[in-house]
């Protein structure tokens, strides 16, 4: 069981210090966060009548810090209202407050002097069981832990972050030689369950794990460029998507990280590591040397390897050309290899395309790639006893879709080794003697158990796996898959749960899926226990298949599309209205369709991660699969029974969210927007998901579950209010902030809310806000400007405002 955490002291309140404290208020822990006190008083503290006993002084740069996680655009915090977690101070004043807390986790400046100048007053305040880490990236344990008690030394570790904390995986947990392994073995349930991180155990060693293998792949990249004569975005073409890589790539993901910042990592192995054969390669090429110089570090310097100019349509992309140190336009980038792994959805036949083609990108992209295996290879068991840590450390700080091992299994360790071979490369002792046994990669599965090659025993152990973890793709080497059609799986779970996988592309709704969906309850309701909605993909679900309604408008086939919508209604609701609990888990995206299958289920537990939202309006249409609807429910319950309250401003909210196609950015935020309700609830560690889920079922059931009965009572203010309504769209459109079209899918979102033309306090039931609802959508669907917008979104990725 993990210590009990319930606050923490952050020293240190710049990018790092205020991400993971940050990350502490999401997890809803109390955090105290700290900075040094300004050397002297600046010319504007003076003109604000500051004194240098003025707290507003003394205390500049964790307002700072707290002020950068206010501001901070993608947010740190899940909701703003988590921000009254983090209380703030000085090292001076206020550090012996961190007495009483139950972690202390120093985030510093990276040098060493005073490092251990901050951990000579922590001591002095220290109590027994507290835990002290350090957010190094790769300072020795050794070094820091110099004079310290043994006791202290005991409840010591590295406790790695990668920036920017709420949204990267990784955390690189490494042990002293005096650190106590049950402290250890806390702090990383303590990470993987109440913060949500993946845990990676490291070393005591330069950059650990991620920074060792990640930034060298990365400088080698730089130097293969220039003995090359790629271009800037020739290379981050190459070696993103296509190799598995995000879409930042490579000059992209250092322009983010920040050049300075990974300069410094790249010198730490420089300086540090003598003897690595790679060495060389950790310094810079003289152009980054001078981007230093001349302060271009990137986006929050505003030009870095690339830079943009200009704002809305006459936004331009500027890339550096590193030969004569100027910026040019971004040019297309198009080679052979690049094309054939075009539309390639399994990530390792796509690799396998680009690095077998025979041109320019091709040849480069398996010279990064060759290198940075065999580099990987070669550093264990130096940074880690295994390749599942390297691996899992490169997917989760690096965003690599695969980590270099299982890369190499991808393409064919076998075949690419002779490769290597034949170009002269030396192959690491370990992957020879390995291959030499007859082993041919460095996974594999066992029925359902996935299991990684060991070099130190020279055999197969399991991959270690969470027992909360449940995996489908391992469901079904286990034959536990039940139906399944192109577009959905169901899964049998265990305890009698089923388990409904969207298939598709972007888990798009379409027939395929409408069809599961009435499958899985009946299903659940003859055999099992209930029915969790989940699925691995990157998003949950990103709404219907808008080229099937585009395509059925086009042909004025209006009655398709009435049955498409009338079939998606109707699957809605069953889930809804079932014998058995039905649970949506989503996670990542869950928009316009997507959100509405979620709240029409019993529950909802989300990932915290998730991004849901109601966004048909941006394609000139309407929520017609419940959404509108839900809302109205979800809006008016809040008012107690007996109260008579105007209806009218919980409604505005609930068109305001419809209206302007509001996306929560995390489950907190979706649950402010009114997507989740009070007894919904949010799953920190998405790992975790499909089994807390599963969990919720069987609670459900054994609290005696009981199917709802169908909302009859709805009662809303009819044609009284839909005129204000009208008047505020009208307003809004003489003002110039919408247009004609806008206006007139507002007044059909409006006309749905308020009940239609009725009488005010006409009680409505379900059935009839979905039948307003079909009936707008479809109407919509006429419209040419709706088409329009349909148009545009599918060819350009952007909504139209037309």
């Amino acid at each position: 069981m993990f210590p009990k955490i319930r606050r923490v002291a952050v020293l240190g309140a710049g990018v790092m210090g205020s991400g993971i404290a940050a990350h502490l208020a999401n997890a809803g822990i109390q955090c105290l966060m700290l900075d040094i006190v300004p050397p002297q008083l600046t010319e504007e503290d003076r003109k604000k009548g500051f004194s240098e006993k003025s707290p507003a002084f003394r205390n500049r740069f964790a307002l700072k810090g707290l002020d950068g996680i206010k501001k901070s655009r993608p947010a740190l915090l899940y909701s703003l209202k988590d921000l009254k977690l983090i209380s703030i101070g000085n090292f001076d004043d206020d550090l012996a407050k961190a007495a009483e807390c139950d972690w202390i986790v120093e985030v510093v400046t990276e040098n060493l002097a005073i490092k251990k100048a901050l951990y000579d007053k922590i001591e002095a305040l220290w109590k027994p069981g507290t835990i002290v880490t350090s957010n190094t990236s790769g300072i020795a344990i050794s070094q820091m832990m110099e004079g310290r008690g043994k006791e202290f030394r005991r409840h010591f570790l590295v406790t790695h972050f990668f920036n920017p904390v709420r949204y990267m995986k990784l955390l690189e947990l490494v042990a002293g030689k005096d650190t106590d392994p049950e402290i250890l073995r806390g702090m990383a349930e303590f990470g993987e369950r109440k913060l949500g991180k993946g845990i990676v155990y490291g070393k005591d060693t330069p950059n650990f794990i991620g920074n060792r293998i990640g930034v060298f792949a990365m400088m080698y990249a730089m130097h293969a460029m220039v003995a090359d004569g790629l271009s800037i975005e020739e290379v981050d073409k190459i070696l993103g998507p296509a190799m598995g890589r995000p879409k930042s790539a490579a000059y992209g993901t250092a322009d983010l990280v920040g050049l300075d910042t990974l300069l410094h990592v790249s010198d730490n192995v420089y300086k540090n590591l003598p003897g690595d054969p790679a060495r060389e390669l950790f310094l810079p090429p003289p152009f980054v040397s001078e981007m230093v110089k001349r302060g271009w570090l990137g986006r929050k310097a505003k030009s870095g390897f690339f830079k943009m100019e200009g704002k809305g349509e006459e936004k331009k992309k500027f890339v550096l050309d590193y030969r004569t140190m100027d910026y040019r336009p971004a040019g297309k980038v198009s080679y052979p290899s690049l094309d054939a792994a075009k539309g390639e959805e399994d990530v390792g036949a796509r690799i396998r395309k680009v690095i077998s083609g025979d041109d320019k990108a091709a040849a480069y992209a398996w010279k990064v790639l060759s290198e940075s295996l065999l580099y990987s290879a070669k550093r264990i068991p130096e940074i880690s006893d295994d390749v599942v840590n390297v691996d899992n450390a490169i997917k989760w700080g690096f965003n690599w879709t695969l980590g270099p091992f299982e890369t190499w299994d991808a393409i064919g360790l076998a075949d690419s080794v002779a490769r290597m071979r034949k170009e002269g490369k030396e192959i690491p002792e370990n992957v020879a003697k390995m291959l030499a046994g007859g082993n041919g990669s460095f996974y594999r599965r066992r029925e359902g158990a996935l299991e990684f090659y060991d070099f130190a025993a020279g055999g197969y152990k399991p991959v270690p796996v969470s027992p909360d973890v449940i995996f489908l793709p391992a469901l079904a080497d286990r034959n536990k898959i039940v139906r399944r059609n192109p577009g959905a799986a169901l899964y049998d779970i265990g305890d009698g749960v089923l388990c409904l996988e969207f298939l598709t592309k972007m888990n798009t709704i379409d027939g395929d899926i409408v069809s599961m969906m009435n499958e899985g309850v009946e299903l659940a309701e003859k055999e099992y226990a209930g029915l969790v909605i989940a699925n691995h993909a990157e998003n949950f679900c990103v709404g219907a298949n808008i080229m099937l309604v585009f395509m059925a408008a086009q042909n004025k086939d209006f009655g398709a599309i009435e049955k498409m919508v009338g079939e998606f209604q109707n699957a809605c609701m069953r889930l809804r209205y079932s014998e058995r609990p039905v649970v949506a888990a989503p996670a990542g995206m869950a928009l316009g369709g997507g959100a509405e299958i979620c709240m029409g289920a019993d529950r909802i537990r989300a990932a915290a991660e998730t991004y849901m939202g109601l966004v048909e309006v941006g394609v000139g249409l309407l929520p017609a699969g419940g959404g509108t609807k839900e809302m109205v429910l979800r809006h008016l319950d809040g008012i107690p029974d007996g109260v008579a309250a105007d209806p009218l401003p919980f409604l505005r909210k609930a068109f305001e969210t419809i209206g302007m196609g509001k996306v929560a950015t995390s489950a907190k935020e979706a649950a402010e927007f009114g997507f989740l309700r009070p007894w919904d609830k949010i799953a920190i560690q998405r790992d975790f998901l499909i089994q807390e889920a599963k969990n919720t079922v069987l609670a459900m059931n054994r609290e005696g579950y009981e199917m709802p009965r169908r909302r009859t009572d709805i009662a809303l203010p009819g044609r009284s209010e839909f005129s204000s309504f009208v008047y505020g769209l009208y307003a809004m459109k003489a003002a110039g902030y919408i247009s004609e079209h806008d206006e007139k899918v507002g007044r059909k979102i409006a006309f749905i809310l308020t009940g239609g033309d009725v009488p005010p306090g006409t009680k409505l039931s379900e059935q009839d806000l979905l039948d307003l609802e079909r009936e707008a959508f479809l109407s919509l669907c006429g419209e040419e400007k709706t088409q329009a917008r349909i148009q545009y979104m599918l060819m350009k990725g952007k909504p139209l405002r037309n």
